[in-house]
């Protein structure tokens, strides 16, 4: 393995001076520079990452802290953070916390240990214990959750009480109403969320009104959508469309809707919220709020890596557009 001072010896300066080339601390010259990346290239030499970042004071590791490693939605998440992370040359470190708070607030510490240059922090609902542990380790982090605009944080993210809204919008314009909405994550209260609201809103412009029987709130997976459509066939108050503010769950709606002898969209229509890969694939393939998850994750880093470089960042707060995509799950009445 070819080792700095082997670098140092061919190109015939020091093995600080190479140290200075390689993590741009002090001035060299020109000439110097060139001869010491020339003879880098040839030998293929590699920089210790550990080594670097005690020279450095920082890492070429960005941490990435998520409820759920194994959702549609992080999973796309994670594409666009890794992808655009290599382009800055960083390297991820991902930890799956469960949509535990506790189990976030270590990997937050542990993340302050591996002296990363900065950290994504994506959660079902973020705590002020969780700003501060990051604020007091001084790291650069932006905030992928519904909540994040509670804190004076950077963070990206839709507007979901408009789309919520627009999307029930778009079923009551088509004739239903008898709307049913489930909601795919217990971590804050459904009378809480930014996507209820916008449903609440769109029913109450509408007069029409509220029925808290047709209310649901569980896991975000197609067998919690199942279970709680379920609920809804059980209890014989049959809705003409049910809004999932999750694709994952609206699968499982749709199979209910089926397993029960009724037909989609014809008897039921489904919405969901996303747009996964999956939702456009399944049959009948799902109508659906499109987030930008690639872009949303993307964006993510490129922030940290203006906020490590001490570049401008405009807007602290970022909103991505989101689109309503019609497809084969939603009919007219």
């Amino acid at each position: 393995m070819v080792t700095i001072k082997d670098v140092a010896k061919k190109a015939g300066v020091s093995i600080s001076t190479v140290s200075r080339v390689i993590n741009n601390s002090k001035p060299v010259s020109n000439e110097i520079r060139q001869r010491v990346l020339k003879i880098i290239k040839e030998t293929g030499y590699v920089p210790n990452p550990l080594a670097r970042s005690l020279v450095t004071k920082k890492s070429q590791l960005i941490g990435v802290i998520v409820p759920d490693i194994s959702d549609f939605f992080m999973g796309e998440l994670l594409n666009g953070i890794e992808e655009v992370g290599k382009i800055y040359d960083y390297d991820i470190l991902l930890c799956n916390s469960y949509g535990e708070p506790d189990e976030e607030l270590k990997y937050i510490n542990l993340l302050r240990s591996k002296q990363v240059a900065g950290i994504i922090f994506v959660s079902w609902k973020i705590e002020e214990k969780h700003v501060q542990a990051i604020k007091n380790g001084n790291i650069p982090a932006v905030y992928i959750s519904k909540n994040a605009r509670e804190f004076d944080v950077y963070s990206v993210s839709i507007d979901n009480f408009e789309a919520a809204y627009e999307m029930t919008k778009y079923l009551i314009e088509n004739g239903h109403k008898k709307i049913a909405f489930i909601k795919s994550s217990v971590q804050d209260s459904i009378m809480d969320s930014d996507r209820f609201k916008g449903y609440k809103k769109a029913l109450e412009e509408s007069n029409m009104q509220l029925d808290e029987s047709l209310i649901k709130e569980g896991d975000a997976t197609s067998e919690s959508g199942y279970y709680l459509m379920n609920e809804i066939f059980e209890i014989k108050n049959i809705p003409d469309a049910v809004f999932a503010t999750n694709d994952e769950v609206a699968v499982g709606v749709i199979n209910c809707i089926l397993d029960n002898g009724y037909k989609v969209p014809e008897d039921i229509s489904v919405a969901g919220f996303n747009d996964i890969k999956l939702a456009s694939i399944y049959r009948p393939s799902i109508t659906t709020i499109k987030q930008p998850i690639y872009d949303m994750g993307a964006v993510s880093i490129r922030m940290i890596v203006k906020m490590i470089n001490e570049e401008e960042i405009v807007d602290k707060n970022i909103y991505l557009p989101y689109k309503l995509i019609e497809r084969q799950s939603v009919s007219k009445k």
